[in-house]
């Protein structure tokens, strides 16, 4: 039972904190967009957000062990609130240059509080399950999946509050709300929970397994083909087709809570094995290439579709990615806890999570890049390249149980 209940008690505290982060994202770029910003300097704004957040990863998966996961999410939450607080300072009256660099800094440290706060939350589902992989699919499918769903509500909520509160109050409410979740989780979890041995050097934290190396390379690509529209070019496409922005704000936190019901309900999806790895794999390899034929599809109809209006082909079009991505996704998460080792399984998320930010850095640079030079149809396309080299590497990880005892060993 104690198990359940800490995984309960990470679940609801990182729905939170992930309410707050998706609305963060939508309020700084709707206000910014608003202030007149180039889509590259959109996606500029973002930079140091993602690029903090590999090193995060990282480092938030060594701290997990040694110091324990409670705390870990503490420092995440505290972090994120000091970053909220800042941005909430930001003066109107100041330059382009410094405004963008101040908000730069503030997302570098939200950047840093949720893949801290994301690092020690999966890595307590590990620590918490104790009933074999099945359980262990189910409930990272569920946090995964509510996680999504939870951050496309914040999508809402961040154009919501900027529409009708502002910008600044809007920042100083969600710290408010984060603080008294932070309270309630230090109080709630064991402080020993996630505690292990942790590496002793900087070759060590990296000495993963092949299985794991491949998973995450393909999770760079992967996260990578989602954020080269997702991030910029999908809101200013749908805002140049005449969508206000609160209606972009709205379908984004649609795509992304149906994506996350999606997410958790993968387990019953894909096909299963007693050994978790033997079907789970080919079915990644599935969903991985039918994946890559939809951005294809989507390109190729706003090239030649004539009459029909491109953003409904666009809507319709990224609905049936979204499930795809979703159920892929789901199937990524699962099998990089099903691969760590049970002793450093918090270095192992972590890494991989690393290099889940690192996809999101590319993606994101590569939206603001390519939206400026072919519009929405160019991200599509560097979208199909990536999920094609994403596919190419699933290829090749492994399907039986010798991976999971190379990384035990």
């Amino acid at each position: 039972m104690s198990g359940i209940r800490n995984y309960a008690i990470v679940t609801a505290s990182y729905m939170t904190f992930t309410l707050t982060d998706g609305a963060l994202r939508m309020l700084v770029l709707l206000h910014f967009y608003q202030l007149g910003y180039t889509p590259f300097t959109l996606a500029f704004l973002f930079l140091l957000y993602e690029t903090a957040g590999i090193f995060a990863n990282l480092g938030g998966g060594w701290l997990a062990l040694r110091f324990g996961i409670p705390r870990m999410l503490g420092v995440g939450m505290a972090l994120q609130i000091g970053g909220l607080l800042m941005l909430s300072a930001l003066n109107p009256n100041w330059d382009a240059t410094l405004s963008v660099t101040y908000v730069v800094l503030a997302q570098g440290i939200a950047g840093v509080a949720k893949d801290l706060t994301k690092t020690a939350s999966k890595s307590a589902i590990k620590a918490s399950s104790q009933q074999g992989a099945g359980q262990l699919f189910k409930w990272v499918a569920w946090f995964t999946g509510s996680k999504n769903a939870m951050k496309g509500i914040g999508f809402f909520v961040g154009g919501a509050l900027l529409q009708f509160v502002g910008f600044a109050f809007a920042l100083r409410l969600m710290a408010a709300v984060l603080a008294s979740v932070l309270v309630a989780v230090v109080l709630s979890l064991p402080r020993t929970l996630g505690k292990a041995k942790s590496s002793k050097s900087f070759q060590e934290l990296f000495a993963k397994t092949p299985a794991i190396n491949l998973l995450a390379a393909a999770r760079i690509f992967m996260f990578g083909s989602r954020d080269v529209w997702f991030v910029v070019g999908l809101p200013v496409f749908l805002y140049a087709n005449g969508w206000h922005y609160i209606w972009v704000a709205g379908f984004l936190a649609a795509w992304t809570v149906g994506y996350g019901g999606v997410q958790a309900l993968a387990p019953s999806v894909v096909r299963r094995s007693t050994d978790g790895l033997s079907r789970e794999v080919p079915e990644a390899r599935l969903w991985g290439a039918i994946l890559t034929a939809i951005p294809v599809a989507i390109a190729l109809a706003l090239t030649f579709a004539g009459s029909v209006r491109p953003d409904i082909i666009v809507v319709v079009g990224l609905a049936i990615f979204g499930f795809a991505f979703a159920v892929i996704s789901s199937l990524h998460s699962y099998l990089i806890l099903a691969y760590a080792g049970s002793e450093k399984a918090a270095e192992d998320v972590g890494f991989y999570y690393a290099a889940n930010a690192c996809g999101r850095l590319i993606g994101i640079l590569l939206s603001g890049v390519l939206t400026q030079m072919a519009g929405l149809p160019g991200c599509l396309w560097g979208s199909a390249a990536m999920l094609a080299i994403c596919l190419a590497i699933t290829l090749a990880l492994p399907s039986d149980a010798n991976a999971r005892r190379a990384s035990l060993a």
